[in-house]
């Protein structure tokens, strides 16, 4: 079974949802993040961090998470979440780093393959 509101990643769309169930370092971050493109290097991260704390990769079409959908998942998993609002906003901060890293390994890919 399907459920309408399962994807495959994180899906940007669920940020405004998990606003007010953690203090104000959260809100203030889901708040920046809604007001973002999906481009947005920042958005990409807040999503790494949501796919990292919900475990999207390991979650499959006729699993429980799945068949509950996205919202629900990443809801049950900010809540969940042991640590401090602090923490939670760190967890971030290392996504962003990863994207910024791949970005540029991706943009220094493309400089080499221009250069040939």
């Amino acid at each position: 079974m399907y459920h309408e509101d399962a994807e495959m990643l994180f899906p940007l769309r669920v940020a405004p949802s998990l606003r007010d169930l953690r203090g104000l370092p959260w809100r203030r971050l889901v708040d920046r993040i809604c007001h973002l493109d999906e481009e947005h290097p920042d958005a990409l991260a807040f999503a790494l961090m949501m796919v990292r704390l919900d475990g999207c990769l390991t979650c499959q079409a006729d699993s429980y998470r799945a068949m509950r959908g996205c919202t629900a998942c990443a809801r049950q998993a900010v809540l969940r979440f042991r640590g401090t609002d602090q923490e939670m906003i760190k967890l971030f901060e290392r996504a962003r780093k990863d994207i910024q890293a791949y970005l540029e390994g991706s943009r220094l890919s493309v400089e080499k393959r221009g250069e040939r």
